[in-house]
């Protein structure tokens, strides 16, 4: 018990104020608005950190990445599994979240005016998708970089900028250094913010909540709901499936034998990183090859994530919903499954702050005001513990699939 107390602390307090939120704002309701300076506070410092914080923390993780052990073979064949099961998750999530209306749209002209900026409310008056990706991919003026209304530019420049430091090779050895100084600075910075993140969040739901009404909060159980349906589906189905394929009858019993110990460890923990050894005693225990396992496992646990990628969907779609959003068509679709899969998948190997860039992304390129993140960080704290299963079990149950496609149909008895 203690254990969990401590593995959880950060996310229960969270849970906590927004629950003591959501009681004030409904007891309280349109009084409870006095609140919002308090939530508006945690907002400004959380956008003052967000520029340098994509930058220093994707440069230098592109800078520092190490070749892996096998690279021809086993790191196509891992690129290409993470690819397949990675769309196979965010069909998962999107039928799911596409049939439901996570939140009533009855009040959205008043909670974009409580929210400060307009927001686009129908598909068909704003910019195609391709056009607002090509848009929000670059600026015509450096000094815009520095701008949060900028956030994907600021990734690619930051992604470009850590290849250029890999390219200078030692010459860029003391630029390096100085961004880890900084980048540690932020993350400090980083910290301390987040020890005012239950009041600022708690009092920003709780002005939420009085302003309009408990619509919002149905919707965040609804979302939880119905996002751990989603979970549960592809923890016993999908990744069973893979199990088969990659084994058959034999490969889903060695899978269900040891997969439990990495998924209560995930459970327990919260941390995907922290998963990793058991995780990776897991693969090898199925009957992965150790090479296989040792390069797919921590490659996973930054670039292949399905509970992530799932929750980026239900992000995606709350806002749809909460902005009453027409994308109930072939292209809606193919524009929330394209940004949910840019917005986990362009920022999952940053190791701390890629859910709040992600996040931002998600509303950056469904044109929506800034101002509605911490609407998604209160749902990525609501989800966190079934997301991170799937983040680490998935890498296991795909780690399978890679051996069937590099060892063979015999790769269970050819363990290296």
């Amino acid at each position: 018990m203690k254990t969990f107390l401590k593995n959880y602390k950060q996310t229960l307090i969270l849970l906590a104020a927004i629950i003591i939120g959501a009681i004030a704002g409904l007891i309280f309701k349109e009084d409870a608005a006095v609140l919002s300076p308090l939530g508006d506070l945690f907002i400004n410092l959380m956008f003052i950190i967000i520029v340098p914080l994509i930058f220093l923390t994707i440069s230098t993780s592109i800078s520092k990445i190490s070749q892996p052990k096998r690279v021809g073979k086993i790191l196509g064949t891992i690129v290409l599994v993470f690819v397949i099961t990675s769309l196979a998750s965010v069909v998962v999530g999107l039928l799911a979240a596409y049939p439901v209306k996570l939140v009533s749209g009855q009040e959205i002209e008043i909670i974009k005016e409580t929210l400060g900026e307009e927001a686009a409310t129908d598909s068909s008056e704003s910019l195609s998708i391709l056009d607002r990706t090509v848009s929000v991919l670059t600026v015509n003026d450096f000094s815009k970089l520095f701008s949060r209304d900028n956030i994907v530019a600021i990734i690619v420049f930051a992604i470009l900028f850590g290849l250029a430091m890999r390219m200078s090779g030692e010459k860029s050895k003391p630029v390096l250094n100085l961004l880890e100084a900084l980048t540690d600075v932020i993350m400090s910075l980083l910290k301390i913010v987040m020890w005012y993140a239950p009041i600022g969040l708690g009092c920003y739901f709780a002005a939420l909540i009085g302003t309009f009404g408990s619509a919002i909060a149905v919707g965040y159980l609804k979302t939880f709901i119905i996002y751990t349906i989603a979970c549960l589906f592809v923890f016993f189905v999908l990744y069973t499936l893979y199990a088969f394929i990659a084994g058959g009858s034999i490969g889903v019993k060695r899978y269900w034998s040891n997969i439990l110990p990495a998924t209560f460890t995930a459970l327990a923990t919260c941390s995907s990183a922290a998963s990793i050894p058991v995780n990776l005693q897991a693969a090898k225990n199925i009957g992965v090859s150790d090479d296989i396992a040792e390069t797919m496992i921590p490659l996973g646990t930054s670039f292949h994530k399905d509970g992530s990628i799932i929750g980026s969907v239900f992000k995606a779609m709350f806002l749809v919903c909460l902005f009453g959003t027409n994308v109930y068509s072939l292209a809606g679709i193919g524009q929330i499954l394209l940004i949910s899969l840019v917005a986990t998948l362009f920022v999952t190997a940053v190791p701390i702050g890629g859910g709040t860039i992600s996040e931002t992304m998600i509303i950056t390129m469904l044109g929506y005001p800034l101002t509605t993140l911490p609407i998604l960080t209160i749902i990525a704290t609501i989800i966190d513990a079934p997301a991170t299963v799937l983040n680490v079990v998935g890498d296991s149950a795909s780690s399978m699939l890679a051996s069937r496609i590099i060892d063979g149909k015999d790769w269970m008895n050819k363990k290296k």
